[in-house]
Parts: C-alpha cells; sequence; structure tokens
C-alpha cells in the first residue's frame, strides 16, 4: 500500500515538474524585443500538404538581435513559409529575397511591453492553477489511503510532504515570471 502511493505521489510531482517546462517553453515563444528563433518553433507551414513545424523544413537562426534568418531546404518552400507567418498573425512582416526569408523584429512600445506582461502573467497563473489541481489530486488519493487503512498521521506527512512541493513550485513560477517581466521591460 505504501508503495503504491509513494508512486502515485512521484507520479503527480513528475507532472508538476512538466507545468514548469511547459510554462518554460510557452514564455521563450513571447519574444522581449530580441530575435530569437523559439518566436517562430511553433509556426506549422504546409509541407507536401501535411503541417509540418517550420524548423523540420528549414534553418532559423538569429542573426543579430533584432533579425531572423529563414533558410528553406528547398527554395520552392519560400512561399509557403511566407504565407505560414503571415498566417501565424505575429505582427512581422517577412522579407523574401529569393534565397531567405528575413524577419526583422521592431522594438517594443510601452504598450505592447505591458501586454507581454500581462499574457505572461496569464500563462504563470495557468501553470499554478495546473500545480493545485495536481496537489488537489494527490491530496484526494492520500485522504482516500488513509480511510482505507493507512496510518493517519503518515498521511499527514505526505500531505505536508505534497504542500512544500506545491509551495515550491509556486515559488518557482513567481521566480519565472519575474525574470520575464524584467526582460521584456528592458529597454
Amino acid at each position: 500500500m505504501n508503495t503504491e502511493l509513494d508512486s502515485f505521489l512521484a507520479d503527480g510531482y513528475v507532472h508538476m515538474d512538466k507545468t514548469l517546462d511547459h510554462l518554460t517553453e510557452e514564455m521563450s515563444k513571447i519574444r522581449a524585443g530580441k530575435a530569437s528563433p523559439a518566436m517562430i518553433s511553433g509556426i506549422h507551414v504546409d509541407y507536401y500538404g501535411s503541417p509540418t513545424p517550420l524548423p523540420q523544413i528549414a534553418n532559423v537562426t538569429a542573426s543579430d538581435a533584432r533579425t531572423i534568418v529563414i533558410q528553406p531546404w528547398e527554395k520552392k518552400m519560400l512561399a509557403a513559409i511566407e504565407r505560414s507567418i503571415f498566417e501565424a498573425n505575429l505582427g512581422i512582416t517577412p522579407m523574401n529575397n529569393g534565397e531567405v526569408i528575413m524577419l526583422t523584429i521592431p522594438p517594443l512600445t510601452e504598450e505592447r511591453r505591458l501586454s507581454l506582461v500581462k499574457q505572461c502573467k496569464a500563462l504563470g497563473e495557468d501553470a499554478k492553477v495546473a500545480v493545485r489541481n495536481i496537489r488537489h489530486k494527490l491530496m484526494e488519493h492520500i485522504k482516500k489511503e488513509v480511510k482505507n487503512g493507512y496510518p493517519e498521521d503518515m498521511g499527514k506527512k505526505k500531505e505536508a510532504e505534497v504542500q512544500k512541493f506545491v509551495d515550491d513550485h509556486t515559488d518557482k513560477v513567481n521566480k519565472l515570471l519575474d525574470a520575464k517581466e524584467k526582460d521584456i521591460m528592458k529597454v
């Protein structure tokens, strides 16, 4: 019975870690005024009839702090890549010179910076909610095990352990949000 509970808790902790990883990945897609290939990693291009992630059909690099260069493996994919960038509605106009597509990242306005910070905070709140939902499931499982004969004092220790893990993850989310906010608001 003890190993089953420990296994269930370990699984919950893995899900909390994945929530943090997902938050980090999503926040990397939010631009902070600097060009980053991660900004367009989620764009899918129609590649011979199937939607394919852009990095799988082209070399995506940041040539400087304001420019992303996309060099497709096949030149005939330039138009499809350009169309996908327009459809992604990034607010960036692609420039096609026949060889590569260049995306010039405009400097952020104060209003846009505040909007991006708000977007980051929404992502952070979603992550906190996900962690709390996992905590709720773990606590319910512990209570069920106590009802089924697991020692009550051990159950309380497990609940305290879960709460400490949740508090640690909430602190990590807050630190990620603070770092991203500073990055966005830095002119």
